[in-house]
């Protein structure tokens, strides 16, 4: 009996690995995708989508995943680390067939343009492989996801939120995931996906390949790994001290108060070249107002926040990556893992509160070897939160003057203040002259003048010396008076 169409060689698989592992273990960084192991239908997809050589995460990782290892990645956003998952995940599971409402992997995503994206990189890299997925993200209509379920699927990606919803409701089982990836994990924990996530991993199997990845390792992040890895190859690409692009150029502004910011930043607008930008406030009430005042400027602006319906949110990255809109005001939600071709600014209109975040942000422009530009505006009060990214980054960002607005004050941590570097603040050539005391008006004593302490009477000069008489000493007079009989 014959089969028709591509078939993964399992044991053509093994030669391959075991003749390049050494060479990818002694020189990771002067591989091809053709060293890694994966299969013919892999690598002609990879390279119908252009790429040719691999990223140093999907180098390290890729030949361990298709081991069966688990892999512990500390990688920031645009390192590739998508690819790294997802090629060898479609050798992995080209054999085998998945089973109604029981999916064969899970991966889990913070945002739902993050678990979009890799269901569109499945699309891409496993076009000549008959896989099926789902993607189960808020916002899209239950029934439509169930009726892909009941189907039986080989990968699932969902966010936190909505796969505990299907499950709950007995529209998903777990009980058959052979192999788990947890994405961007630091940002679930800030998202508070992680009692979500422990409780998800509680209704896999056991014996079971699990990839995790995150680009911070905090304690509650390193605790996760050690209760869901086993044996763990640990790989870390791009450390979160240093910006993925060195070729951002980073400029602070110091506002002299909130209620500049706008202003600063239109200017900045009008003077850059800005072929197409993110603005990045920390709060989702901002984005909305700052969206407004932009396109009442005249700005061709979008808006973008989690608690936006998935239709419009969908319709709005579209088109902002079309060029139909070419100022983006987001929320957080965008900072990572968004993969946008020649994004030449980003403008952080929020000092963001975690120095992490900074970094996540910028690394939207600058990527794939081109140049960015990424400008934050401050105010005074941010000072802490400026210091933190400052030394997060092993740098003082440079200072930049706006036209109009003078270095402002920023407040350290310890609570003093140090003074921006705007050039338009002159330096002092003499010392500043006393200011004359004003006149007091006739009618007001000035208080330097009311008499001392000592002249006024003292407290014991004010009391009445007159003894404090008690019940005993005096009798009332009504008491005394004579009982006549009746």
């Amino acid at each position: 009996m014959t089969c028709e169409g591509p078939r993964f060689d399992i044991s053509l698989f093994i030669h391959n690995l075991q003749r390049n592992f050494e060479t990818i273990e002694r020189s990771p960084t002067q591989m091809s995708f053709s060293d890694l192991g994966l299969s013919e239908q892999v690598l002609k997809a990879v390279s119908d989508a252009g790429y040719q050589t691999p990223t140093p995460i999907q180098s390290q990782a890729i030949p361990y995943v298709l081991m069966g290892r688990d892999i512990l990645g500390i990688a920031q956003t645009g390192t590739g680390k998508t690819a790294s998952f997802t090629l060898p995940m479609i050798d992995v599971l080209s054999a085998g067939r998945a089973k109604a409402r029981m999916p064969r992997s899970l991966i889990l995503e913070p945002t739902r343009e993050l678990a979009a994206q890799v269901a569109e990189n499945f699309d891409i890299y496993g076009k000549y492989n008959k896989l099926s997925k789902a993607l189960l993200i808020g916002g899209v209509s239950f029934s439509d996801q169930e009726q892909v379920l009941d189907r039986g699927v080989d990968v699932l990606i969902a966010t936190p939120g909505r796969l505990m919803d299907q499950f709950e409701r007995g529209k998903v089982l777990l009980n058959d995931v052979k192999l788990l990836v947890i994405d961007e994990a630091d940002r679930m924990l800030d998202m508070g996906f992680i009692p979500d996530i422990e409780k998800i991993v509680s209704f896999l199997p056991k014996i079971r390949q699990t990839l995790f990845f995150s680009a911070t390792m905090p304690p509650e992040i390193r605790r996760l790994t050690e209760t869901f890895l086993m044996n763990p190859k640990q790989i870390s690409v791009a450390p979160a001290s240093k910006p993925a692009a060195e070729s951002v150029t980073q400029g602070l502004i110091i506002a002299p108060a909130a209620e500049a910011k706008r202003e600063i930043l239109r200017s900045l607008l009008r003077r850059e070249a800005v072929k197409n930008a993110l603005i990045f406030c920390n709060r989702k009430r901002d984005v909305g107002i700052l969206h407004k005042s932009l396109e009442r400027h005249g700005f061709n602006a979008g808006a973008l926040h989690g608690d936006m319906h998935q239709s419009v949110r969908t319709e709005t990255l579209e088109k902002f990556k079309s060029g139909e809109i070419t100022l983006l005001v987001c929320s957080d939600v965008a900072a990572r893992g968004l993969d946008i071709d020649d994004l030449s600014h980003v403008f952080n209109f929020d000092v963001p509160i975690h120095a992490e975040d900074y970094i996540h942000r910028i690394g939207r422009t600058g990527r794939a070897g081109r140049s960015g530009t990424a400008f934050t505006i401050a105010t005074g009060e941010v000072g802490k939160f400026v210091q933190a990214i400052e030394r997060l980054i092993h740098k003082e960002i440079p200072r930049v003057e706006v036209e109009g607005y003078a270095g402002g004050m920023l407040e350290a941590g310890d609570g003093r203040r140090r003074r921006g570097r705007g050039r338009s603040e002159a330096p002092r050539s003499e010392p500043p002259k006393e200011r004359a005391e004003a006149p007091a008006p006739a009618n007001v004593t000035p208080f330097r003048q009311r008499p001392p302490q000592q002249d006024r009477p003292r407290r014991e000069d004010r009391e009445d010396r007159t003894p404090v008489v008690g019940l005993g000493d005096h009798v009332p007079a009504f008491l005394l008076r004579g009982v006549t009989a009746r």
